[in-house]
C-alpha cells in the first residue's frame, strides 16, 4: 500500500488516507486516521491497564508472550500475505525479513527477560562495604509509545513492543501510514497470544498522529524512521524530559580488501544493496574497493546484478514501497550521472504502473554526489575505487551517518582491526545487515543514525528505570559523619584519606 494520498476531510470530520498497491497501484482501501482525542484515550486506557500487567511476575509475562511464537507459526501465511499486499516484496523476503526474525526475537527475549529484569545484588567496593548493601530494581517506565517504519513493518513493530511488554510496560503502537495493516497485525498477534487488549493498542495515522503520541502522557518513545522525524521527536521529548530511543537512517559502507573472496564479495554486494529493494537502514549504499581488485570485483558485480529478476511480484527485487521514494532514488542517480558517474546496469524506473526500479550498478562515484552522501534507500550498488584500505576507512568515515559497516577480507583479524576504526554503530565481517537479527548485539547508530540502542543484553532494561536501593547493614545508632561535628570526626576523615587512600596497599583493598 505504498501510494499514500491524503483524502479531504470527510463529512464526519475525520481525515482518511487512500492506500494503493505498489505493484500496480490499484486502490486497496482507505485508512482512517486516529484523532488526538483517540490517541489520548488509548494512552489513558494503557495507563489504567499497566499496573495490573506490571504486577505479574516477569516469568508470567514471559509465559504469555511465548505464546506469540505459536501464533506466528500458525498465522505465518497471513502475515506474509499482509506484508506483501502493502509492500509487494518477494515472498522469500517477507519470510526472511519479517517472520523468521520475529519468531527468533520473541523466543530470545522471553528466555532472557526473567534473568535480565530480576532484582540484582551489586557488591560495593571499599569503605562502604561493611556498612551498606546495594540492590537494583528494574521498574517498568509505564506507558511506552512505539512508532515504526514501512520498510519492515511487521518485525520492526513486534520487536520493540515485545521488549517493552516483557519489561512490564503497556504500549501504544503507531505503525507507518504506508504499511498500517502489518503493524496492526502485530498487535492482533499479541492479543491472540494472551496480552490484554488495553495493554497493547494500535493507533493509525500520519505525522500528526505520531506527534499526538509523542506529546501525549507516555513515559518513553521508541522510534524507527527518518532522521528528520527523529530530530522532531528528540526535540519534543527533550521539552518534557521524556526518554527516547531513535533508530534512524544509514549510508552503510562496504570495504572490499585486496585479499577478499571476490566471488562472495560481489554476491554480497548485489544482495546486500538490493534486498528489500534496497530499503533497509543497514543496506550497503557505498562500496569501496581497493584498486588492485576493483576491475574483477566490478565485472563480477555487473554479472550478478544483470541476472536479477524484477518487475513483478515473482522476481528477486520487488518494487519500492512508497511512491515518494521513487523521486529520491531517481534524483540521486541523476545527480550522480550529471557529475560523472557511469551506470553499468539498470538505472531507470520500470515502465508500467508499479513502483519498480531496475537493479542498478554505478561506478566512478565520488563524495560530491548525493548517491554517496545521502540515504538513497533503493536498489543501487554504488562503487568507488580507493588506493588502499586506509583510504577506504577515511572515505567510509566521511559521512553524516554512522549506522553500520562491513569489511570483506579473508583475514578476520584484519576485519576486526579495520572495523575498530569505523565510526559506526556496528561492523560485520564478510556480510552486512544481519547484525539487527542478532539480538545479543547492541544495535544503534552514531552521528545522524540515531540515539540509544535496541537489542543487546541491556535492551530490555532500556524499557525500565534501574532503581538503586541502598540498605544499611545491622542496626547502627548513628554515623561517623552525622551531627555534631567533633575533633574525632575530623581525625577519622583525615585518617581515611592518609592511611586508606595514601597507602598503596590499602588503596588497592578499597578499590
Amino acid at each position: 500500500m505504498a501510494i499514500v494520498q491524503p483524502q479531504p476531510t470527510a463529512e464526519d470530520g475525520r481525515r482518511r488516507i487512500r492506500l494503493d498497491s505498489p505493484v500496480d497501484r490499484h486502490h486497496v482501501g482507505d485508512l482512517e486516521i486516529s484523532t488526538k482525542a483517540e490517541v489520548d484515550a488509548a494512552i489513558e486506557r494503557a495507563r489504567a491497564a499497566q499496573a495490573e500487567w506490571a504486577a505479574r511476575p516477569v516469568a508470567e509475562r514471559a509465559r504469555v508472550l511465548r505464546n506469540v511464537v505459536d501464533v506466528l507459526v500458525r498465522r505465518r501465511e497471513e502475515i506474509v500475505e499482509q506484508v506483501r499486499a502493502e509492500t509487494g516484496k518477494p515472498r522469500a523476503e517477507a519470510l526472511t525479513i519479517e517472520v523468521v526474525p520475529a519468531c527468533d526475537f520473541v523466543n530470545f527475549w522471553c528466555k532472557r527477560a526473567p534473568k535480565d529484569l530480576r532484582d540484582e545484588k551489586r557488591r560495593l567496593h571499599g569503605y562502604l562495604l561493611p556498612m551498606k548493601k546495594l540492590r537494583i530494581k528494574y521498574q517498568p517506565l509505564g506507558v511506552v509509545g512505539v512508532i515504526t517504519p514501512w520498510n519492515a513493518p511487521f518485525v520492526l513493530s513486534l520487536n520493540p513492543v515485545v521488549q517493552a511488554l516483557l519489561a512490564g510496560n503497556s504500549v501504544v503502537l503507531k505503525p507507518s501510514e504506508v504499511t498500517p495493516r502489518s503493524g496492526e497485525l502485530a498487535v492482533q498477534v499479541l492479543h491472540e497470544a494472551g496480552v490484554p487488549a488495553d495493554v497493547v493498542q494500535c493507533v493509525h495515522g500520519d505525522g500528526e498522529t505520531g506527534a499526538a503520541l509523542v506529546e501525549g502522557d507516555v513515559d518513553k518513545i521508541s522510534f524507527t524512521g527518518s532522521v528528520g522525524t527523529g530530530r522532531k521527536i528528540a526535540s519534543s521529548c527533550a521539552s518534557s524530559l521524556k526518554p527516547c530511543t531513535l533508530e534512524l537512517g544509514g549510508k552503510d559502507a562496504m570495504i572490499v580488501c585486496a585479499d577478499a573472496d571476490l566471488e562472495r564479495a560481489a554476491s554480497g554486494a548485489a544482495y546486500l544493496s538490493m534486498f528489500n529493494s534496497g530499503q533497509v537502514c543497514l543496506s550497503v549504499e557505498r562500496i569501496y574497493v581497493v584498486e588492485p581488485v576493483a576491475d574483477e570485483f566490478i565485472r563480477l558485480l555487473k554479472e550478478k546484478v544483470s541476472a536479477l529478476r524484477y518487475g513483478s511480484e515473482d522476481g528477486d527485487v520487488g518494487p519500492l514501497f512508497f511512491d515518494k521514494q521513487m523521486d529520491v532514488v531517481s534524483g540521486h542517480l541523476k545527480d550522480a550521472t550529471n557529475k560523472g558517474a557511469e551506470v553499468l546496469v539498470g538505472g531507470s524506473r520500470v515502465s508500467g504502473d508499479g513502483l519498480f526500479f531496475q537493479p542498478t550498478v554505478v561506478v566512478n562515484a565520488t563524495h560530491d554526489m548525493e548517491l554517496m552522501t545521502e540515504e538513497t534507500f533503493g536498489p543501487i550498488a554504488t562503487v568507488m575505487r580507493v588506493r588502499d584500505e586506509d583510504e577506504a576507512i577515511r572515505m567510509a568515515n566521511d559521512c553524516q551517518y554512522g549506522l553500520g559497516g562491513s569489511v570483506f577480507t579473508r583475514d578476520a583479524a584484519k576485519a576486526e582491526r579495520i572495523g575498530g576504526q569505523l565510526t559506526t554503530g556496528s561492523v560485520v565481517h564478510n556480510d552486512a545487515a544481519v547484525i539487527y537479527g542478532v539480538p545479543e548485539a547492541p544495535f544503534g547508530g552514531r552521528k545522524n543514525s540515531g540515539v540509544g540502542q535496541v537489542n543487546g543484553l541491556d535492551s530490555l532494561r532500556g524499557f525500565t528505570h534501574a532503581q538503586p536501593i541502598l540498605l544499611t547493614r545491622g542496626s547502627p545508632k548513628g554515623e561517623s559523619v552525622w551531627y555534631p561535628y567533633t575533633d574525632k570526626t575530623i581525625r577519622n576523615l583525615d585518617g581515611l584519606i592518609r592511611y586508606g587512600f595514601g597507602n598503596k596497599f590499602l588503596r588497592k583493598l578499597l578499590s
